[in-house]
Parts: C-alpha cells; sequence; structure tokens
C-alpha cells in the first residue's frame, strides 16, 4: 500500500501524518526516497512526487485539503494569469498522477474545506 502526502514544507508535515498513521496501525512500513525500492508487505510512505511511474495495489492520498493542493504559497507567487493556470495543471496533474498509482483500491483523504480538485476526480 502507498500513502502519499503532499510536498515541500507541508509535504513534510503530511509524511508525518501518514508515518503517525501506519504506526498507531502497527503496520511495517517504509519512508520512500528516490534510492528507497517498495518492499512487500511494508506500507511505502511517500511524496506525490516520489510515486511517479510506481504501482501498489492500494493508495491512500491524503491531505488533500484546500491551500494544500493546490498549494496555496505556489499561488500567491503567481506573475500573470498564464502562470496561474500552469500552477493550477501542474497541481491538477500530480494529484491525478498520485491517484493512479492504485491498481485495486484508492482512498482520498481531506478536512474541510477541501481541494477543489476532488470535485475533478468525482467527476463534477
Amino acid at each position: 500500500m502507498g500513502m502519499m502526502g503532499q510536498r515541500r514544507t507541508p509535504g513534510v508535515q503530511n509524511q508525518r501524518r501518514a508515518e503517525k498513521a501506519v504506526r498507531l496501525a502497527d503496520l511495517p512500513y517504509q519512508i520512500l526516497d528516490e534510492h528507497v525500492a517498495t518492499e512487500h508487505d511494508h506500507v511505502s510512505v511517500s511524496t506525490m512526487h516520489l510515486a511517479k511511474g510506481l504501482e501498489f495495489r492500494a493508495v491512500a492520498v491524503m491531505a488533500c485539503d484546500d491551500e494544500v493542493i493546490p498549494l496555496q504559497e505556489r499561488i500567491e507567487t503567481v506573475g500573470d494569469d498564464g502562470d496561474l493556470q500552469e500552477v493550477y495543471d501542474t497541481e491538477r496533474q500530480l494529484l491525478y498522477v498520485a491517484c493512479t498509482r492504485a491498481r485495486d483500491r484508492l482512498l482520498v483523504t481531506g478536512t474541510a474545506p477541501s481541494s477543489e480538485f476532488l470535485d475533478d476526480l468525482q467527476g463534477r
């Protein structure tokens, strides 16, 4: 199973949340980085960026909260509308890639208000 949180500073916080969740569930886990391969029968905790190209039986995408995805810090630093659209497109694609890492099961979590991108996933 893969558990993915956001990246950058929120990513570190969300990775810690995911790590705490698997520890509390008493599940064997590993933190993925660009040098670690996945292990059979272990939960893999990763950022969305590191999950690209991987596949898991089940994936939990955590912290799909408003201001986390799309990351508010990125939106605030944009200079023009073209760049803003690029940020939104990139962030939306990142969530899509994370969600499509799941072969059999997908769980997406967030707190209210949740990311506006979740409506895209639900076809709204």
